[in-house]
């Protein structure tokens, strides 16, 4: 039988590109026209996670159980105000007056249900309108926020760490409060001091407040130690404490004993300390960098009980110059200490390393201080500023429980990275969007560019799925943050 076709056919070569062509850059010039016809465009996209988790999470209802006035608002409700100060900071304008610069913004007002944000001198009176009172008010709103979140996000610490710190804001006007006192890098000007307590585990803000600028008493710092633990969400087992010396007082050692707390406290130079570490008995360091170290049993005056003090030893090169200034070692002629008081039984190195670790509360509070206006006071009064304190710390807070929802599944203590608020700005934040309506629907249009559309994506799923029950705030990821 023959067959008639082609000897030498050739086969069908693979597909290795897609039919459609490419598409090519814009060509954008000098003469490129442009107009201002567009509507419903707003470049901040990224705060509809933000209103989503809030609207979840109930934070309307929070608001008005729990904060109070005495005037009426007339431009928006008191949580209207609330939120758009809150989003204003969130966003990066740590002024009053310049919130007219997203007063028309159409996600912004869409969020908040106005036409248009009230005018600076508005937003004045409503903050002037607070009394001193709101601030404790508007932690507690975090506090309830914050049990919301562990829930919702599956968060299952059964032991935290707390690390206590306080700031320098110098002040360049009037401000009430102000005062001269411990300011290292403006000698000589008036300040405030606040204090500030972070938990290491998930960088949340936990507890503080604007202090004037005298060193914080023991009375006060005892009073922060307790309310702070109290601050915590339920089904916490072990709580450690670190704190430099700023909060070396026996009120403040007493309030750890008080409220069952791992505590480590940098001690500071006195004369009968000096002799207790001249007495003590020296021994080699092998797993620290120090020359020696000790440990001994000691009482300062005024204590209740006396302590377990562990402290190094360096010695100290030729060349140091005799009047370097030394905020928490002790300096002698031979040697320098770095010493800390604890009621901890782990060895001294475990001890040491331990305290070191609070090295993050630094960059936490300097993310406070420069990401979201903690430093720009923006009033006389001393209230004012107070409750403006709070609503910078929320907005800190809201970055930080927006990383808890997103986070990967298999994330722990030891692996979850921080994202400060000027990185989650530039990555979640700052993402150009278009509102669209069409038969009574409202919807968001993002760009099909968006580098992060998968995480944003987990994200929203995650946010959506957020209810309440009987029993409470069903976790939405499955793996335990512990």
């Amino acid at each position: 039988m023959v067959q008639r076709r082609r000897q030498n056919r050739r086969e069908t070569p693979a597909r290795q590109a897609r039919d459609e062509g490419h598409s090519r850059p814009n060509k954008i010039s000098a003469s490129t026209a442009y107009d201002f016809s567009a509507r419903n465009l707003t470049p901040y996209g990224g705060l509809f996670p933000v209103a989503t988790m809030l609207e979840k999470l109930g934070f309307q209802e929070l608001v008005e159980e729990a904060v109070t006035c005495s005037r009426k608002t007339r431009a928006m409700s008191l949580y209207q105000f609330v939120l758009a100060i809150v989003f204003g900071v969130y966003v990066g304008f740590e002024r009053l007056n310049q919130l007219r610069f997203i007063a028309q913004d159409p996600l912004v007002t869409g969020i908040l249900n106005v036409e248009s944000l009230p005018p600076q001198s508005t937003l004045w009176r409503f903050l002037a309108s607070l009394g001193r009172h709101v601030s404790d008010q508007l932690l507690g709103v975090q506090q309830r926020l914050r049990e919301r979140v562990w829930a919702a996000a599956n968060v299952k610490l059964a032991a935290v760490t707390l690390d206590t710190d306080t700031t320098v804001h110098t002040l360049y006007g009037q401000q009430m409060g102000a005062r001269k006192s411990y300011n290292p890098k403006n000698k000589g000007k008036l300040s405030y001091q606040p204090i500030l307590t972070f938990i290491a585990e998930t960088r949340e803000y936990l507890m503080g407040g604007l202090h004037n600028g005298d060193r914080p008493s023991g009375k006060e710092i005892a009073a922060h130690i307790r309310r702070a633990v109290r601050a915590l969400p339920s089904g916490i087992q072990t709580v450690y404490a670190r704190a430099d010396s700023g909060f070396y007082c026996g009120e403040a050692i007493q309030a750890y004993r008080e409220m069952n707390c791992q505590f480590v406290v940098v001690a500071r130079k006195t004369s009968r300390l000096l002799e207790e570490l001249t007495r003590a008995r020296w021994t080699g360091s092998p797993r620290t960098d120090a020359d020696a170290q000790c440990e001994f049993r000691y009482q300062p005056d005024g204590w209740e009980q006396e302590c377990r003090f562990v402290a190094l030893r360096y010695e100290k090169e030729p060349e140091t110059p005799e009047e370097t200034e030394q905020y928490q070692l002790f300096e002698t002629t031979h040697y320098i200490y770095p010493v800390f008081v604890t009621n901890m039984i782990e060895p001294i190195a475990d001890v040491v390393w331990f305290y070191n670790q609070r090295a993050g509360a630094e960059n936490l509070i300097k993310e406070a201080n420069n990401d979201c206006g903690l430093a720009a006071h923006p009033s006389k009064r001393f209230d004012m500023n107070g409750n403006h304190f709070q609503m910078a710390m929320l907005a800190y807070n809201l970055n930080v429980w927006l990383q808890l929802f997103h986070r990967e599944p298999e994330a722990d203590v030891a692996s979850l990275r921080h994202t400060t608020l000027a990185i989650a700005r530039l990555r979640f934040l700052f993402i150009a969007a278009k509102i669209w309506t069409h038969a009574g629907r409202t919807g968001i249009r993002y760009s099909d560019h968006y580098q992060e559309q998968g995480t944003f994506d987990r994200l929203m799923v995650r946010l959506r799925k957020i209810t309440r029950d009987g029993a409470g705030w069903p976790p939405v990821i499955d793996a335990a943050f512990a």
